[in-house]
């Protein structure tokens, strides 16, 4: 029988690479002899990102159509029909078996391209809110892998499989590294730990209201380890002390999360994803300058279970010292914040996508 060949799209953001990425190494490990072929949008991030994995990558000259009235939206018709062609070209070389899209803007041209031409295709969408890719690409494909339930307004309800999102499996045993966890960041034991994350690139709101909380944080006897972001570095690098730690990454996000007690995030999907895993008390904060509000819509899918805390950016100055100290101050709510975020947790999500890739080849 000869080798499977698989191509994946998925780009922009980690949100949309790191599930790709993972979805070929599980692919890898049932498929030893496969050959893989990403595609990506010339200049984003997966560029750089899928070589460091390990997997080639051909690169579309491709971007977002601007919801506002911009020049860039003048290009977009010309890189579209140029991606497209692209797409088809790639393609009738490499001869995929399948075609994997996890979202973001290259994923558009290469899965219709595929479902023209009879490849079986599958998308993952990891938002509570389907974006406009693979909103557009869902008539055309075989099967839709979801994160949430309630995803039938927005695609064909008979291609839906619910899976979640694609997890780093260094975090499926986090409570066996909570004493690792403190010597590592240093940290005193009999207090609590808050842990603090933007996202890699950092979220200017939160940053702002931490550094406002600081007396706050030490006037409850809790220490803090702060990921400030890339952005972020310099203005906030001088702000720690001995109960507070600025990093602007977390390279061990496994020792990180072990470490914490409570926990303040932004909402992006895998963010969420990781956090049912974790089953911490978490405040989430979701970023509004994002498409459609997703985060804001991860936020509450998570939030109307009773099982995470949600305040919007509008509302810190308000609700924020209030809702910590009552979930500070509160051993019951947390214990139920943490059984119910952990009931929504999907730790095989890699696994079951693969497995919807594999009906997929036996079909075709």
């Amino acid at each position: 029988m000869k080798p499977k060949k698989f191509i994946i799209s998925g780009g922009g953001t980690g949100g949309h690479i790191y599930p790709a990425v993972a979805i070929a190494n599980e692919l890898k490990g049932r498929f030893p002899d496969a050959e893989f072929l990403f595609v990506g949008a010339k200049d984003r991030m997966e560029m750089e990102k899928v070589p460091q994995a390990g997997y080639k990558i051909k690169g579309l000259w491709i971007s977002g159509f601007q919801r506002n009235l911009s020049l860039q939206n003048l290009a977009f018709p010309l890189k579209l029909i140029s991606s497209l062609i692209k797409s088809g070209k790639i393609l009738k070389k490499f001869k995929p078996d399948a075609a994997i899209g996890t979202g973001g803007y290259a994923s558009a041209p290469l899965l219709k391209m595929a479902s023209i031409r009879k490849i079986p295709c599958l998308i993952q969408e990891q938002n509570s809110h389907a974006g406009i890719t693979n909103k557009w690409l869902s008539g055309q494909v075989q099967r839709i892998c979801v994160a949430y339930e309630g995803m039938e307004k927005f695609f064909p309800p008979q291609k839906i499989k619910l899976t979640g999102n694609p997890v780093r499996q260094d975090l499926l045993d986090i409570s066996s590294k909570r004493a690792e966890a403190i010597q590592f960041f240093k940290l005193e034991n009999d207090k609590k730990t808050l842990l603090v994350l933007g996202g890699s690139l950092g979220a200017k709101r939160i940053n702002q209201l931490i550094e406002k909380s600081l007396q706050f944080f030490e006037a409850n006897n809790l220490q803090v380890i702060w990921q400030c972001g890339k952005y972020y570095e310099e203005t906030y690098k001088n702000s720690g002390n001995q109960s507070v730690q600025v990093h602007t990454f977390l390279n061990r996000m496994d020792l990180a999360y072990a470490a914490a007690d409570f926990i303040i995030s932004r909402a992006g999907a895998l963010s969420v994803s990781e956090l049912c895993l974790v089953g911490k008390p978490v405040i989430f904060i979701p970023s509004p300058n994002v498409a459609e509000d997703h985060q804001t819509k991860n936020a509450m899918a998570i939030s109307d279970k009773n099982a995470a805390l949600l305040i919007r950016e509008t509302e810190l100055e308000s609700k924020f010292e209030k809702e910590f100290l009552a979930l500070i101050s509160s051993e019951e709510k947390q214990k139920t914040l943490s059984e119910n975020i952990k009931k929504l947790a999907k730790p095989n999500a890699t696994k079951d996508i693969v497995e919807e890739i594999e009906k997929l080849l036996e079909m075709s």
